[in-house]
C-alpha cells in the first residue's frame, strides 16, 4: 500500500553502516530524509549520494536528518561508499539501510514492478517530527535527485507548519509568502504586521514572516520582492 501525505511514517529496526538502527529513535524530534537508490556502484546513485554528503549541513542547520536505503547488503553499501569518498570529493557520514529482505523498500512501498521488479525507484520521502509523510518524490532510474529542490520544499514546510502561509510557484527563502486563503483580512493584519499586499480576495502576498524586516529602496519597494503585481494597496 503506498503511503500518503499525512500517513504515519512506518517505523522499522534495521542494519545500517552506522550499526543498526530504530528509525523512531534515529529521527527523535528531528525532520527526517529517506532517500533510496536502485542499487550500489551504479554511476547516478553514486553523484547522489556524493551530492548529499557534501550539502549535509545544509540539512542539519534545518534539524534535519538523512538516511539512504537500497536492498543491497551492508558490505557492498561499505565498499560502494569509499568509492563515493574517492570520486565525489565528500565523505560520507550518514547511514545507508541495507534492506536485504526489503522490509523497507516495502512498507514504503519503492518498489515499482513495471519500473524494476527487484531495485527500489528513487523514492524521497521527507518525515515531520510527528513522524508524518509530508512530501513524497519519485524519480526514474535515468534521472538524479536535485537536492536543492529539497531543502527548498523542506524551507516551505518549516515555515507554513509555523505560520499560516503558502508560498508560491518557485519560491525561494526570502521572497514573499501568500497569505492562507482561511484567514480574513482582519486577522491577517494581526498575523502580518509587516503587511499584506491584496492582489484579489483569494490572493494576498505578505513578507516571510520569520524574518526581520528587508530594507526597502527609496520608492519603498522591497529590495527583494516575491512576484511583482499591478496592486500594491494593503489590506485596509
Amino acid at each position: 500500500m503506498s503511503l500518503r501525505l499525512g500517513d504515519i511514517a512506518p517505523n522499522f529496526s534495521a542494519a545500517t553502516t552506522e550499526g543498526t538502527i530504530d528509525f523512531y529513535q534515529w529521527l527523535g524530534n528531528s525532520w527526517g530524509v529517506l532517500f533510496s537508490h536502485p542499487g550500489d556502484y551504479t554511476p547516478v546513485c553514486t553523484t547522489e549520494l556524493g551530492t548529499m554528503a557534501r550539502i549535509k549541513g545544509d540539512f542539519e542547520k534545518r534539524n534535519v536528518k538523512v538516511i539512504a536505503v537500497s536492498v543491497d547488503p551492508l558490505a557492498l553499501h561499505q565498499g560502494w561508499i569509499k568509492d563515493i569518498n574517492e570520486t565525489q570529493a565528500c565523505t560520507v557520514d550518514f547511514p545507508v539501510i541495507a534492506d536485504e529482505n526489503r522490509q523497507v523498500a516495502t512498507a514504503y512501498d519503492m518498489i515499482h514492478p513495471n519500473a524494476d521488479d527487484k531495485a527500489t525507484v528513487r523514492a524521497v520521502f521527507v518525515i515531520g517530527p510527528d513522524k508524518k509523510v509530508k512530501l513524497t518524490l519519485t524519480y526514474p532510474d535515468s534521472t538524479g535527485r536535485n537536492f536543492n529542490e529539497i531543502l527548498r520544499v523542506i524551507d516551505s514546510l518549516q515555515l507554513t507548519a509555523s505560520y499560516r502561509v503558502a508560498t508560491p510557484a518557485d519560491w525561494q527563502q526570502g521572497r514573499d509568502c501568500i497569505v492562507s486563503p482561511a484567514v480574513s483580512d482582519t486577522d491577517a493584519k494581526a498575523l502580518f504586521p509587516k503587511g499584506v499586499r491584496k492582489v484579489k480576495p483569494y490572493l494576498r502576498y505578505t513578507p516571510q514572516p520569520d524574518l526581520a524586516p528587508r530594507r526597502r529602496e527609496a520608492n519603498g519597494e522591497p529590495l527583494a520582492s516575491a512576484p511583482i503585481n499591478p496592486n500594491k494597496a494593503l489590506v485596509s
